[in-house]
């Protein structure tokens, strides 16, 4: 990647000479001006000059100012503290700056005065004078640069945002490609078979419509983010119809969701993996089946959603699903909708079952 810091500071240096160019050429212009509507004869290049590039001092002193403002921004809990610095820099500038002014004046001396004068009361004189000038001018300096810092931020925080939705959209389609999984397709295809083969057309229509409507919904919700937990629910509601014509009485599900989580804003398609890997891992394995149960509470506002089975595990089983793609999509996709404040943790209960418990924020539409 290439380096751009660099540039940066040549392009901030640019712009910093510029401004004050300008500043300083109209300071010089108006006083070049008020002393010939004044009617004062003579050159007019020397007082120019010395007004000119008495700015010189706020320019070089400008980078080091915005240096301080980042470092000591004035904010809630350190307006004291950062005020005080502030304002030692300012007077450090300020009399450093007017120092400057009058050596020129009394090195130059532009407006020809006789005798020539002094460089102490010179340089009260202008300080008295331009301090007004010199507080807007440090202010200004301030402002333009929590101003562009804070520009940054919003465009350093879109883009992240950005960064952020494409991988949700990248984790989102890797977790929509697990749902085409080929092994469930190639089971529920042969459970249609099956059916027409014994004749059960009204079954195996039943299957195909509950097939058709599971892929649609995969299909034409993989965009969104989050979902209602009723429509998670309803769409698990759907591949468990279709898990039941091929493992019959074999499996035996129970949903425990109360009626007000309904609202709740979960990630899509986060229920119906949790259970597809129950049925692989547990009651697949099981001549007699098992059972699997889905429950969801609340409290604190917190979400906490789990999916158990009492199927067989052991150790190496148990490490090999929790880092899975499954579960790694999971965590992924959770990582980004909620950061810290989610979790999903698979763990064994007692010695005959897993459980799989996910915590998110509670968040209603």
């Amino acid at each position: 990647m290439t380096d751009t810091r660099p540039n940066s500071r040549s392009t901030r240096w640019t712009w910093i000479a510029a401004i004050w160019c300008a500043g300083a050429f109209f300071d010089a212009s108006q006083t070049i001006f008020t002393m010939r509507a004044m009617g004062a004869q003579g050159l007019w290049f020397s007082p120019f000059i010395v007004v000119f590039v008495s700015w010189l001092p706020w320019m070089l002193a400008t980078p080091l100012i915005v240096e301080l403002a980042r470092r000591r921004p004035i904010v809630r809990g350190a307006v004291l503290k950062a005020g005080i610095m502030h304002l030692v820099a300012f007077a450090i500038v300020s009399m450093v700056a007017e120092a400057w002014s009058a050596m020129l004046r009394v090195i130059v001396n532009p407006w020809h005065h006789n005798p020539a004068p002094n460089f102490v009361d010179t340089w009260y004189s202008l300080l008295t004078d331009q301090i007004v000038t010199f507080v807007i001018a440090y202010a200004l300096i301030l402002t333009v640069t929590y101003v562009v810092d804070s520009r940054e931020k919003v465009q350093r925080q879109m883009s992240e945002t950005a960064r952020l939705n494409g991988e949700l959209s990248r984790a989102q389609l890797a977790a929509l490609r697990s749902q085409m999984d080929p092994h469930f397709m190639f089971n529920t295809l042969n459970s249609i078979v099956g059916l027409v083969r014994d004749q059960r057309n009204d079954a195996a229509i039943g299957m195909i419509v509950g097939l058709s409507e599971f892929l649609r919904r995969a299909s034409e919700d993989s965009h969104r983010a989050q979902v209602t937990l009723t429509e998670e629910v309803e769409y698990l509601q759907r591949y468990i119809d279709i898990q039941k014509v091929r493992f019959g009485d074999r499996l035996r599900v129970s949903l425990d969701i109360p009626a007000e989580l309904g609202d709740a804003q979960v990630p899509n398609l986060l229920l119906q993996p949790l259970v597809e890997n129950a049925i692989k891992h547990g009651v697949s394995k099981r001549v007699a089946g098992g059972d699997i149960r889905v429950a969801g509470a609340c409290s604190d506002d917190t979400l906490r959603l789990t999916v158990y089975n009492d199927g067989p595990w052991v150790q190496e089983d148990l490490d090999a699903t929790s880092d899975g793609v499954g579960l790694s999509n999971l965590r992924t996709r959770l990582r980004i909708l909620h950061g810290d404040r989610s979790e999903l943790l698979l763990r064994p209960v007692d010695t005959s079952g897993v459980e799989v418990v996910v915590t998110l924020p509670f968040l209603e539409t």
